[in-house]
């Protein structure tokens, strides 16, 4: 199932849903190189990298030689890669970089389907607070499963399932026009998210795919969705509005 739509009305532009794609957009078109190889290198000095995170440190040329979270194995010494990296600051940076174009239209389109609703529900800065909070937490939470991992971590998913997390909280009925095989139909959200959060469960962890990163960011959605619910009112659905009862002159 693809998601194409979501059919519940807003009230506002999404200023920040349409500045974080083409943020995106931008930082893949004008700013990423191309050629894998400066591509990869592009990655190890920009993007967050586990290993990093847990030793509060750049790698070492050992360690991204090897593939070892150890800082000189293999290496001269404890030299950094890139020394002036701050790998706290990258956290933020990598939900701007991805690794080739379906990976950046496929979030794009999670982040237009369900980001619009969010934003007009909760307003335009607290959804750019809670998208990088959401980011922030999928993120660690891959750390927490890879903490030797020496590999660059890239990619909006986790913060779009956070905000995909809260969507499923908020309208859990709300439909969403869906492709189906070759077919669009309206399928209800909570049937769109909760597929998708099975197959995050089911991904094989050898796939490449930040899979836990998703899980992190989805629950973390669901806590932050569940406080929006309990302290903010609806917003007014002109659909679900009755209209007022005749007067009876009789």
């Amino acid at each position: 199932m693809l998601p194409l739509r979501a059919v519940q009305p807003s009230s506002r532009t999404p200023v920040v849903t349409f500045t974080l794609i083409a943020v995106c957009i931008l930082v893949f078109v004008a700013w990423q190189p191309r050629d894998p190889p400066a591509q990869q290198e592009f990655f190890l000095e920009r993007a967050a990298i586990p290993c990093e995170l847990t030793q509060g440190a750049p790698l070492t040329l050992g360690e991204a030689f090897t593939g070892d979270c150890e800082r000189g194995v293999g290496g001269p010494g404890g030299t950094e890669l890139f020394p002036d990296k701050n790998v706290w600051t990258a956290v933020g940076t990598s939900l701007f970089l991805h690794g080739d174009l379906w990976h950046l239209l496929g979030n794009m389109l999670f982040l237009w389907v369900f980001g619009r609703n969010v934003e007009d529900r909760v307003g335009p800065f607290w959804f750019l607070v809670t998208y990088l909070l959401f980011g922030s937490a999928a993120q660690l939470a891959h750390v927490a499963f890879n903490v030797d991992s020496t590999i660059p971590v890239i990619g909006a998913s986790g913060a779009i399932a956070g905000i995909m997390g809260m969507y499923l909280v908020l309208w859990p009925r709300a439909r969403i026009l869906t492709l189906v095989g070759w077919i669009v139909i309206p399928v209800p959200a909570w049937l769109v998210l909760g597929a998708w959060i099975v197959l995050q469960f089911l991904t094989d962890p050898n796939s490449g795919v930040a899979y836990v990163a998703h899980i992190g960011g989805f629950f973390a959605g669901i806590a932050v969705g569940l406080v929006v619910r309990s302290v903010t009112p609806p917003p007014f659905d002109p659909a679900r509005a009755r209209a007022p009862e005749p007067y009876d002159f009789d």
